[in-house]
């Protein structure tokens, strides 16, 4: 296995890691040689994440259950994660949320929503486990924006102002936690994908299949493996010169 991308040794912590884009990566972490440590709200899908790996790839893997907005909660579950791993040497904030409507009638309290998990839970998580990798010299964080923070979208193709604009918020969060936390020999980059088939992006798929593929320069949606590649590249030691980098995984969308 080429050294560059072998993660043997190293534990990975990864929010929302029970389904779609998480699971995705906790996998090819997995398939490298990382152990895995999986939250999310659902801890029942962590947990069929956790055994699949574990039985599939022979690494340890463990699940957990955890609401990134809440403070405690994510103290609790880094605190848990260290005493039964030893370290956490890459942090994957994949944990997300979404509101469709038309601004005139979003709710506040689904505004709200949305920045909690996906602007509030990557602050939380990114703190909690920072100082344990600050403690350490040696972090790895992924943070998982969006291609609707890069870009606005049309209203008929995606009209969740609140998504859009918390994913963007996490691309700068990135970029100023790298050149905070770059003498500490931490990584801090992005990845923003275009439209993968999740549960997340079903509905806007489905509608709009045909647009979305006729609009990318490279004519088609988005595949696991390509989310894989990124993310297998940021967590070793290929990305020993990254920092502070939002990668669009897109088929070009963005450009």
């Amino acid at each position: 296995m080429d050294s560059l991308f072998d993660l043997t040794g190293k534990t990975a912590l990864i929010t929302g890691g029970g389904s779609g884009l998480g699971r995705n990566i906790a996998e090819v972490f997995a398939e490298y040689g990382a152990n895995i440590a999986v939250c999310s709200r659902k801890v029942k899908n962590c947990q069929e994440t956790a055994d699949q790996l574990e039985s599939r790839f022979g690494i340890k893997a463990r699940a957990y259950e955890c609401h990134v907005g809440d403070e405690e909660q994510v103290k609790t579950v880094v605190q848990s994660v260290l005493s039964d791993f030893g370290s956490i040497d890459i942090l994957v904030n994949n944990s997300g949320a979404t509101w469709g409507e038309e601004t005139e009638r979003m709710p506040l309290d689904a505004w709200e929503k949305v920045m909690n998990v996906n602007v509030t839970g990557t602050f939380l998580m990114s703190k909690e486990v920072g100082v344990h990798m600050i403690r350490n010299g040696y972090g790895k964080i992924i943070n998982i924006g969006s291609v609707a923070g890069l870009r606005a979208e049309p209203p008929e193709v995606l009209n969740a102002i609140g998504y859009s604009t918390s994913k963007a918020a996490v691309h700068h969060f990135t970029k100023d936690l790298a050149r905070k936390w770059a003498g500490h020999g931490l990584y801090v980059n992005a990845i923003a994908p275009g439209f993968f088939e999740t549960k997340m992006t079903q509905h806007v798929i489905e509608k709009h299949t045909e647009t979305l593929v006729n609009k990318n320069p490279m004519k088609k949606l988005g595949d696991p493996r390509s989310l894989q590649g990124a993310a297998l590249f940021l967590a070793g030691a290929a990305s020993d010169y990254i920092t502070g980098q939002v990668i669009a995984v897109d088929g070009g969308s963005s450009l």
